[in-house]
């Protein structure tokens, strides 16, 4: 199994993609590994830890992004994103994580994602504002059914180090994407996560149940951390070996 560390290792490949995550709120819940497993896909099983596999809710702002070491692209590669993940091991005993969705408000960015690495994205309205001392996101998808999600939170001046849930939850090289039939592999690459410690000061959301996983976000979070945010790169997707094998974490 591969150790967790907030050390990134090298990217497999190029580069081929850049972007700032910024004012991030780490939300979480314990969840039961038998109902995350259904929502991953071939080749990987949840991971767990302390006993549990975990959903985490997380609502940012794409400060800048910017495509095979060009400049950073105004308006399009800029907006505010608020996703739903899960945390899962592979075949070769690689952590990672499965976005089951990500609300996004440039259409530009949804559609390219979807296009070029089949990642669960969509169009949403989403906003982000400080007031005082508050986070407040605030997202509805542009569709039928329309799933929201508002989330207000209050980030500490409280450092959180030398903590294995933490890094757990966010010490993520990889991200695993369902494309067919077959499951690709994304890595990634960043410095360590400033962390602090949060509150949650308001939610309603139904992005979680939307995903598959009803009930979760009506009880209070087992986590909350504030990140203020890292420069991330990606490196091109790779096929991930089909035959799944079950770990334990």
């Amino acid at each position: 199994m591969e150790p967790i560390s907030q050390t990134a290792p090298a990217l497999p490949g190029r580069a081929i993609l850049e972007q700032f995550w910024a004012d991030l709120t780490f939300i979480h819940w314990r969840v039961d590994a038998a109902l995350v497993a259904p929502l991953l896909p071939a080749g990987v099983v949840p991971d767990v830890f302390d006993g549990s596999s975990w959903v985490g809710l997380i609502p940012f702002r794409m400060a800048s992004t910017a495509a095979l070491g060009g400049p950073p692209v105004p308006y399009f590669g800029e907006f505010t994103e608020v996703n739903v993940r899960l945390y899962a091991v592979d075949v070769q005993g690689r952590r990672g994580v499965v976005f089951t969705s990500l609300e996004a408000s440039r259409l530009a960015a949804v559609l390219g994602a979807r296009a070029a690495f089949s990642i669960p994205y969509f169009w949403a309205a989403a906003t982000f504002d400080r007031v005082g001392d508050e986070l407040r996101y605030s997202s509805r998808r542009h569709s039928r059914k329309a799933p929201a999600s508002r989330v207000v939170s209050r980030p500490s001046d409280v450092r959180v180090l030398d903590d294995p849930l933490a890094d757990f939850l966010t010490a993520r090289w990889r991200l695993f994407v369902r494309r067919g039939c077959r499951t690709l592999v994304i890595a990634n690459r960043h410095p360590p996560w400033p962390l602090f410690v949060a509150e949650l000061v308001s939610l309603h959301d139904e992005l979680l149940t939307a995903s598959g996983l009803p009930g979760i976000s009506s009880r209070p979070p087992d986590s909350v951390l504030y990140s203020p945010g890292v420069l991330t790169q990606f490196s091109g997707p790779e096929v991930e070996p089909a035959e799944p094998t079950v770990l334990s974490a």
